[in-house]
């Protein structure tokens, strides 16, 4: 996010540099100084957030993922190889003949669990058409529903994007000339303070 955050700054060049950033090709989005856009890249198509969901849902075989997605084998194929070039899936042989595989989550897949679950209660909470959510959680360990939640890694309170201040890292203070690692701060989210409760910015 931080390169969308830079383009709000007109000084040391760094407008005009986001300014070529964002005039890339979607096939090219992996090669901005972004974790996000590069996270897209992998996760960002048509039906791939779909097919991970099953995959944390316990779905493995070809045939299951179509099922239960209703997508086509062309494009299903497609997905579930890109997501093994990218090591977010495994293929494991669980038949010799005739050869077949099932989709296994990698330790880099597993990774994705927080952004399901927070994008899960973002969708029931902002698009509930009245009838509750549609999946509950339940953590086992001490047998209570369970809602995700992000918290600070240093001191565990709620983290909201008016309390979070982004700072320049390592990788963007190596492509942008004229600033340092911690030293500039970027725009922290200054409309976020004019936002109601229902979504909308207030006048």
């Amino acid at each position: 996010m931080a390169c969308l955050f830079l383009c709000l700054r007109e000084s040391s060049g760094i407008g005009f540099y986001c300014y070529l950033e964002a005039r890339m090709r979607w096939d090219d989005i992996d090669q901005q100084v972004c974790s996000v856009a590069r996270a897209l890249s992998v996760v960002g198509e048509r039906w791939t957030l779909l097919i991970l969901r099953d995959a944390f849902f316990g779905t493995r075989r070809f045939d299951q993922f179509q099922s239960n997605l209703g997508i086509t084998r062309h494009r299903l194929s497609e997905r579930l190889g890109k997501l093994v070039d990218q090591g977010v899936l495994t293929r494991v042989k669980y038949s010799e003949k005739p050869p077949r595989y099932e989709y296994r989550l990698t330790r880099k897949g597993l990774g994705l669990y927080p952004v399901l679950m927070m994008l899960g209660r973002w969708g029931d909470e902002w698009m509930d058409r009245g009838d509750g959510a549609p999946v509950e959680y339940f953590h086992q360990r001490c047998g209570k529903k369970t809602r995700p939640l992000m918290t600070c890694s240093e001191c565990h309170e709620d983290l909201r994007p008016q309390h979070v201040t982004p700072m320049v890292g390592p990788a963007l203070a190596t492509h942008v000339k004229g600033v340092r690692v911690g030293e500039t701060s970027l725009p922290a989210f200054p409309l976020l303070d004019r936002v109601s409760d229902e979504g909308n910015s207030t006048p």
